[in-house]
């Protein structure tokens, strides 16, 4: 279970992205944030921006248009 839990659903890219890297930027290193989110883009666009960041994507899963992200917050 995540320390933090970010919903996204129902809103349009780049919305979830945006309050991720909020929420991240929010937390202490070590902590681990679940974000929900319903659009598409998300999927390509979360993952691509944890690539680049401090940030380390653990868990990444879709089921019937709902797509999970666990993020551990880097230091």
């Amino acid at each position: 279970m995540a320390d933090r839990l970010l919903d996204a659903s129902g809103l349009r890219c780049p919305m979830p992205l945006l309050k991720t890297k909020l929420e991240l930027n929010a937390m202490a290193p070590g902590e681990t944030l679940e974000v929900i989110a319903t659009d598409a883009g998300s999927a390509r666009d979360i993952p691509a921006f944890l690539a680049l960041s401090k940030h380390r994507l653990i868990r990444q899963t879709e089921l019937n248009g709902q797509f999970r992200f666990v993020i551990q917050c880097g230091g």
